[in-house]
């Protein structure tokens, strides 16, 4: 073969960064070199792989055709040396992507649980919206991601590992509080704080509720949980959240969990990563241990 295993790195690192010199800062190299290395590929290849855009390199088609076969050939150069150093068939780094309510309480579980059997595995994490962590993974800035409802693009693989449901909490002050149920047209009246658009909460309550409420009066949107769930404790809001955001405030009586017959807010959390990806045992792995670590728990949690 005419190329070398580091001219695909300074490739990737390209790719990942969008500049020559951060991905030679990213691989230890010159900037020279690393310039260098990218032109011989081309030259090799006799095709030109990025768009040079002032300071910028964005992927020519060519460049995008090659980054997931380039991926697979890193990946894999990756697994033999660190298998053969370490003495261990699973090492190595994975980056992880998740959206709040699995990475606050789902994710530090799971991470646990592979420290202890696969001590030479790298988790790198990053929480964001839902959204995020797809475009994450699409980007490759994520090898696999955890998310909340459901995934359409077919670039795309979607796993089910778990189901929860968001419920509508009110401060245990509130007037709807002491009701036996709540009805839309009371939801309708209320003054609501809510997660962004983009997070898999807004997505699953928006979808829940817009056939059945015409105008919803969204008061504040905020991104961090515990903002909502303060302003909602020492305030007149309703808000929808993960049962798994709520759960213990409603036990100590600071929240409490309305009865609204007329909402049904189920949703999964899935495991997500890329289809053109080959076999990564580190992801398998992930997968694999996250399955288990859910057996004998509730259904929906």
């Amino acid at each position: 073969m005419r190329y070398s295993l580091k001219q695909l790195a300074v490739f990737d690192a390209v790719a990942d960064t969008g500049s020559v010199s951060l991905a030679a800062d990213k691989l230890s190299l010159t900037q020279s070199a690393t310039s260098m290395s990218l032109s011989q590929l081309e030259k090799m290849l006799g095709r030109p792989l990025f768009e040079r855009q002032g300071k910028q390199m964005a992927l020519t088609h060519w460049g995008m055709w090659l980054r997931p076969k380039a991926k697979r050939l890193l990946q894999d150069a990756q697994q033999i040396e660190m298998g053969f150093y370490e003495q261990h068939l699973l090492s190595g780094h994975i980056k992880l992507g998740a959206s709040q309510t699995p990475a606050e309480h789902l994710v530090p579980d799971l991470i646990s649980i592979i420290d202890n059997s696969f001590p030479e595995m790298r988790i790198s994490l990053k929480v964001k919206s839902t959204d995020s962590v797809i475009q994450g993974v699409l980007d490759y800035k994520y090898d696999l991601g955890i998310i909340e409802g459901r995934c359409d693009d077919n670039r795309l693989h979607q796993e089910v590992w778990c189901r929860d449901h968001l419920t509508v909490v009110a401060a245990a002050h509130h007037p709807f509080a002491l009701q036996d149920k709540v009805s839309l047209a009371q939801l309708e009246q209320a003054r609501w704080v809510l997660r962004e658009h983009g997070s898999g909460t807004r997505k699953i309550f928006d979808s829940s509720i817009h056939h059945l409420i015409e105008d919803l009066d969204v008061w504040r949107e905020y991104e961090h949980v515990p903002v909502l769930r303060s302003m909602v404790e020492h305030g007149q809001y309703l808000t929808c959240l993960p049962y798994l955001d709520v759960e213990r405030f409603i036990d100590s009586g600071q929240l409490v969990a309305l009865n609204v017959p007329d909402l049904n807010m189920e949703r999964t959390l899935s495991f997500i990563w890329r289809a053109d990806m080959v076999d990564n045992p580190l992801v398998e792995c992930i997968k694999r241990e996250g399955l288990r670590m859910m057996k004998g728990k509730p259904s929906v949690l």
